[in-house]
């Protein structure tokens, strides 16, 4: 297995790995739309250079994804300016436990450092804790919770 950077070549699969993330997290959040919705721009990340975007290929088949994006600290009292954001992380069912997530976060990870980023974030369902754990054993720890009310 490698990673590697994404091309456009690779478009095709990678739309079909957003629905997958899709459809695990329609069971976290009632409010998501119905029908095919899309969260990422993926064609304009993998052109960024201020984002990477990242495969796993197994065999010629790509098989897993994420992405970091440099982002511009909205507040001005944080002790740094811009934070990497992880994002797009999913890994086809019949390949996961393999320590195929692993892989694309460290090379994210290491994506981010060359950049000099020094604070990384993602996001994750808070009921999601298959999610959590794997991102707690990358070294990743909670943050801040977003809670919501249903009137």
């Amino acid at each position: 297995m490698i990673t590697r950077e994404a091309t456009l070549k690779d478009l095709h699969t990678l739309l079909e790995f957003e629905q997958g993330i899709i459809a695990a997290e329609r069971p976290f959040d009632g409010t998501l739309k119905e029908g095919e919705i899309h969260y990422y721009d993926l064609s304009s990340l993998i052109q960024s250079p201020d984002a990477a975007v990242i495969v796993v290929e197994d065999q010629d088949q790509v098989i897993g994804s994420g992405y970091a994006l440099i982002r511009k600290v909205e507040k001005d009292y944080n002790q740094f300016t811009e934070y990497a954001y992880l994002g797009f992380m999913y890994v086809q069912p019949d390949s996961r436990g393999k320590g195929i997530n692993k892989m694309i976060t460290d090379a994210l990870i290491s994506w981010s450092k060359s950049k000099n980023i020094s604070e990384i974030r993602l996001d994750v369902y808070a009921q999601n804790e298959p999610a959590l754990k794997a991102y707690e054993k990358a070294g990743f720890e909670p943050l801040l919770v977003t809670m919501r009310l249903k009137p």
